[in-house]
């Protein structure tokens, strides 16, 4: 089970330092895409962006971008912003805190940036405050990379995309039913979410230009 509009209580079990949605006061949306560089996929998703003159951030497996790194490099020339996903896609609620941290740590190494996703979104309280400390004063040596990610991305709007038992159309209406300004809305840049996010994202995109509403991607 998943929520596509991330409610206020959800947030308020968190500390105040994840960062759920952008300021409200501008006609923007942030659009993310978890779990690539994918072949195939990103570099129609990149396409894709290009046509609407839409920039979004890509939250990034360490090991994929390791595989892909040719693509992970057009990510980066087409302008957009780029974000930690661990190496391995790690659940933090089923891994022991040092192991998640190495890991973070290890995509850290290929993927240079102070953005962080937790996959799935579940990161223990525990683990919030070691990769905040660690970006602060990164450990030396060892087998940890450096620098780690300072800002913890989560998001308001979940397409739904990742889910085989939901329609390209409902995906769509997901998306477009639930984002408002500063919205961080995720998508999914995988071979599972293919067939949803082919039918969604031109749409999405071509509503909010008609609507006015740009396309941005994260940046702290």
């Amino acid at each position: 089970m998943y929520l596509v509009k991330t409610p206020y209580l959800l947030k308020k079990l968190y500390p105040t330092s994840l960062i759920w949605n952008m300021p409200r006061d501008e006609k923007v949306v942030y659009l993310t895409f978890d779990d690539g560089p994918i072949p195939g996929v990103t570099p129609w998703v990149l396409e894709t962006l290009k046509q609407y003159e839409a920039k979004a951030t890509f939250f990034c497996i360490g090991d994929n971008v390791r595989k892909h790194s040719e693509i992970y490099r057009e990510v980066l020339e087409e302008g957009h912003a780029v974000g930690n996903h661990t190496f391995n896609h790690l659940k933090g609620w089923k891994t022991p805190d040092q192991v998640y941290l190495e890991n973070i740590g290890k995509c850290a190494g290929f993927v240079k940036s102070n953005l962080f996703r937790p996959p799935y979104g579940r990161i223990k309280r525990s683990q919030i405050k070691e990769l905040r400390q660690a970006a602060l004063i990164p450990p030396p040596g060892g087998n940890i990379a450096a620098p780690f990610p300072a800002n913890i991305i989560m998001w308001d709007v979940l397409s739904g995309d990742f889910d085989p038992g939901l329609s390209p159309e409902k995906c769509l209406k997901n998306v477009l039913a639930y984002a408002e300004n500063g919205s961080i809305v995720v998508f999914h840049d995988s071979i599972k979410a293919e067939k949803r996010l082919r039918f969604a994202l031109p749409r999405a995109l071509a509503h909010w230009k008609e609507k006015g509403i740009q396309l941005k991607k994260l940046k702290f």
